[in-house]
């Protein structure tokens, strides 16, 4: 009978990890839905590939990875961190798997190879939009360190700390770093 309640409690915790990843997917599809509605006519995308060189489609590479990248954290958000990308659900842990072992905001660096690949297939230059586009990339920079670090430094303390002087914010490492065995979660 007492092994009645620590197989209860697994069920209920593999349960509650699988809703938050479903929620974290959700919110992070409808995220990439908005985003590939609104964006394309904003920044002048154009289907029409008639002019356009045929070395332009070798960016659609480095799109669909940025894409699957930040897909694939979004993920990482809900089943390691139990929660979502959005503020107001963030996750419930620090998530240090996968491409979090490279750079500690991956999820920021596959959108821009994401968006920057299909700037160069559909994209016209206009110095409006790529002043916007930078002001929008420092826009993200400031959220970065202003809100976010300071934020999860509150949130995980030391561990986050350690996490933070071993990977860098936007440049991946070219190995991944490996955390301390106590520091690692029950993943």
């Amino acid at each position: 009978m007492t092994d009645a309640k620590p197989a209860q409690a697994a069920t209920t915790g593999r349960n509650h990890r699988w809703l938050a990843a479903a929620v974290s997917l959700a919110v992070g599809l409808s995220f990439f839905g908005l985003w590939f509605w609104l964006l394309p006519r904003w920044l002048g995308f154009t289907v029409d590939t008639a002019g356009a060189a045929r070395w332009r489609w070798l960016a659609a590479v480095p799109s669909v990875l940025g894409f699957a990248i930040a897909l694939r954290c979004v993920w990482d958000f809900g089943w390691t961190g139990r929660g979502t990308p959005v503020p107001v659900a963030p996750p419930q842990r620090l998530v240090v798997v996968g491409f979090y072992h490279y750079v500690r905001n991956p999820m920021y660096v596959g959108f821009a190879a994401g968006w920057i690949g299909l700037w160069v297939i559909f994209g016209h230059p206009n110095p409006k939009v790529i002043a916007a586009v930078g002001a929008v990339a420092v826009a993200v920079h400031l959220f970065v360190i202003l809100y976010e670090e300071p934020t999860l430094g509150k949130k995980f303390g030391p561990e986050y700390e350690l996490y933070r002087r071993n990977v860098r914010r936007w440049c991946p490492r070219l190995r991944a770093w490996e955390q301390p065995r106590r520091m690692m979660s029950d993943e």
